[in-house]
């Protein structure tokens, strides 16, 4: 077909195709990135291309595609109900003038017959190294209308191609300006920037005489005047800064240097061109000579790539609304370093932050790298806490189900196996830190060594334990009085689910054997726990084999991942009850994940809003704008105000308050199933691989009404609330039937599109 042809058949199919509600496929992605033809200097984003970055050389930053065989994928736009792709086209050239001539001379995929829109694997001439190269896509829908291709998009590839790595993007800068800017009556100016932030500052200052000292005091807290506090407790920061300043008018770029503690071997330092950062919210001027003058106090804020629109949630309940605000933007935060750290005190990271790291950033942004990132570091950088050592299957299943790439996973199969700890365990399957089988050969296995030669795993349960750091030895600590034994009963629950995790990747990966292994494994670990865990004269699940003691974390942990026998279900939340939240803000993850399974959710959003002193409230009480490390400095003496463990709330509302979940992978198949305990109405909207999800629920005494939005190729099971047998459901108006499910009301197999269901409680 001659160009002219072809030109003339692209155009009448994208007028056919945009009246039939097919839009051109966007938010194209290779390697699960978005952006890869963007470029950074010093953090900042410019106009330069790619090609020019390129042979610019080492002072600009852009993404850099390593694998020799990189994925690809797009959204698929569409308005039409139940519509779904059939097939594709991809074109992938050595120029842009190639490309916008539709000549793919790198690969030209010609039309393939597939649903598939994630994870398309290249398959093309071989790439070259340090190359830019450009691409666009096309799909047909079921009624085998074609699309017009996507705008064109471009991507360079690393000095070294390699047959898998995980790929990322620069991290970035972005200038802000002070919401706040008054003075004392002491004459010194105080800046406030609304919200604490990883950064630097920058202004602008002029001296008459050149020999002026401007002294500026930086911080995230302030003192009952209002000033920066100088003193704060825990880790919370405060930095004083002294500038000698230049005759004249000049810019100033202040440095911050590095503090010991979270720059030292084990963390993650800040690349040359951001360099080091503080976070901090507040600024003080010193009063200064009358012949000086400061203008343009802006602040640097560093983060890793974050869409702030693509997760947005409201509700009928203000506090909860300001909950999700601070859950969400911890998450944007603390992604200053690109991998998922502990806060600012260590930034180390830490199987266990990771895990509650990687689900609240997919309930805030569709980021995936980050946490494939933090996986393979922490695989063969291992943390202490034997259950910390568990969460790795954890994390790396979450990869798989979210992302729907197992590459990652693929790639550290065999490392991943150690972790599942079954070196420690005895016949029955339930495992132990302290029978004296970690040897060398096992710490090796699950490289310890790497954390301390001479460490071996520890159980932990939660954190701090009695006597925690900064608080007298008498300090309760944040585990509800669990009596540690040999055998202990929430080591083995995180043992449990990891057995299930890898038993589902083993599937993934299609290692029949191994899965036939781990589910053989996990029957056997569950039998035992409820033998040795169970207390057959309260029911409730004890901390220990030799132990009458039941802690709120064996229980909730049990709960959590289905290791309570169903008989034993509503003794084992109302013993949960009488704990309240006697966890850390790390526990209550698990807390909240059991409660709201368990279809407690009235008390799971009393624990979401509570006003006691262990609560998020506190955090906003206290005056932090990110998720602390404890609920208190009471509680740790030498905690931080930037922890992104503490931002369950981001992903407990998602998953479970509003109940969008993947139930296969990159939500080919999304479970819908909002418990709106008391709230009147809320509405959600998530970003997903294929498309944006939104769900809206309101709630009277006599009807519960939701609407849902699925994009184009998905499906969707839905669950209504049921209060009895006579309840009347309606889709868009008309009257259907649901199979009853326990609390709920079902409807499977939904096609992509929008709905409004209707339950009318007579």
């Amino acid at each position: 077909m001659t160009y002219f042809l072809l030109t003339i058949t692209l155009f009448i199919s994208s007028i056919y195709a945009n009246a039939q509600g097919l839009k051109r496929p966007s938010e194209l992605r290779v390697d699960l990135l978005l952006h890869t033809d963007k470029v950074w200097k010093n953090g900042l984003l410019t106009k330069f291309t790619l090609q020019q970055a390129k042979e610019a050389g080492a002072s600009y930053q852009t993404a850099r595609m390593g694998n020799a065989q990189p994925h690809f994928s797009w959204i698929i736009n569409s308005n039409k109900m139940g519509s779904y792709q059939t097939a594709y086209q991809i074109l992938i050239a050595s120029s842009l003038q190639k490309l916008k001539s539709n000549i793919g001379d790198l690969w030209d995929s010609d039309k393939v017959d597939t649903e598939q829109q994630t994870g398309i694997l290249y398959n093309g001439n071989s790439l070259s190294s340090n190359t830019v190269y450009y691409w666009k896509v096309r799909v047909w829908n079921n009624n085998k209308v074609a699309s017009h291709f996507s705008k064109p998009s471009a991507f360079l590839t690393d000095g070294h191609l390699k047959p898998y790595q995980t790929v990322y993007l620069p991290l970035t800068k972005s200038l802000q300006k002070p919401l706040v800017n008054r003075q004392f009556n002491n004459g010194n100016t105080f800046y406030d920037f609304g919200k604490d932030a990883f950064g630097q500052l920058t202004l602008s200052a002029r001296s008459a005489k050149g020999n002026d000292t401007l002294r500026i005091h930086i911080g995230e807290a302030i003192d009952t005047e209002g000033r920066v506090e100088r003193k704060p407790r825990g880790a919370i920061r405060y930095r004083l800064l002294t500038l000698p300043l230049k005759k004249g008018e000049h810019i100033y770029d202040l440095k911050f240097s590095p503090n010991k503690q979270n720059t030292g071997p084990r963390a993650i330092h800040m690349p040359d061109y951001i360099g080091e950062v503080l976070p901090f919210r507040y600024v003080e001027l010193e009063k200064a000579a009358k012949t000086l003058k400061v203008t343009g106090l802006q602040r640097y804020v560093v983060n890793y790539a974050f869409d702030d629109d693509a997760t947005v949630f409201k509700s009928s309940d203000t506090l909860l609304n300001q909950i999700w605000d601070l859950s969400k933007y911890t998450i944007k935060a603390t992604t200053f370093t690109g991998l998922y750290v502990d806060g600012d005190r260590e930034r180390i990271p830490y199987e266990a932050d990771a895990l509650i790291n990687q689900l609240s950033h997919y309930a805030a942004d569709v980021e995936f790298n980050m946490a494939k990132r933090s996986l393979e570091y922490l695989i063969h950088n291992a943390t202490w806490p034997t259950e910390w050592s568990l969460q790795n299957l954890l994390v790396a299943w979450n990869d798989y189900l979210y992302s729907g790439d197992i590459r990652t996973v693929k790639a550290l199969y065999p490392k991943l196996k150690p972790k599942t700890l079954l070196a420690l365990a005895r016949p029955d399957g339930l495992i132990s830190t302290r029978t004296g089988k970690q040897d060398k050969t096992f710490t090796r296995s699950i490289n310890m060594a790497k954390f301390n030669s001479d460490s071996v795993l520890n159980d932990i349960v939660d954190w701090p334990q009695k006597g925690g750091i900064g608080l007298p030895p008498s300090a309760p600590g944040e585990v509800d009085g669990f009596v540690f034994t040999d055998y202990n009963s929430v080591v083995n629950a995180f043992h449990y689910q990891a057995l299930i995790c890898m038993k589902n990747l083993a599937l993934a990966l299609d290692e029949k054997e191994d899965a036939g292994f781990y589910t053989l494994q996990a029957a056997k670990v569950k039998q035992s726990f409820q033998r040795s865990f169970l207390d057959p004269n309260t029911g409730t699940i004890k901390d220990g084999e030799d132990t009458q003691h039941s802690s709120l974390h064996a229980n909730m942990l049990a709960l959590a991942f289905d290791l309570v026998p169903q008989e034993n279900k509503a003794t084992v939340l109302a013993h949960m009850r009488t704990r309240g939240m006697a966890c850390s803000v790390y526990g209550a993850q698990f807390l909240l994940d059991a409660l709201y399974d368990a279809n407690e959710a009235d008390y799971g959003l009393q624990l979401l809003t509570s006003k006691d002193k262990r609560s998020w409230y506190n955090m906003l009480r206290v005056g932090s704008t990110m998720t602390t490390e404890a609920w208190d400095t009471d509680y740790k003496g030498n905690q931080d105000w930037n922890h992104a463990w503490g931002a369950a709330p981001s992903n407990i509302i998602v998953r479970k308050l509003m109940g969008v979940e993947p139930l296969s992978h990159a939500f080919g198949i999304v479970q819908i199933k909002p418990q709106p305990g008391t709230l009147s109405s809320a509405e959600l909207q998530l970003s997903t691989l294929r498309g944006k999800i939104r769900v809206a629920f309101n709630k009277t005494p006599v009807l519960f009404r939701l609407s849902a939005t699925l994009p184009v190729n998905t499906n969707g099971v839905v669950y209504l609330p049921k209060q009895a047998a006579s309840d009347q459901i309606f889709k868009d108006g008309k009257s259907i039937t649901a199979k009853p499910d326990g609390n709920f009301w079902v409807i499977t197999d939904v096609k992509s599109g929008t709905y409004t269901w209707e339950v009318k409680y007579m």
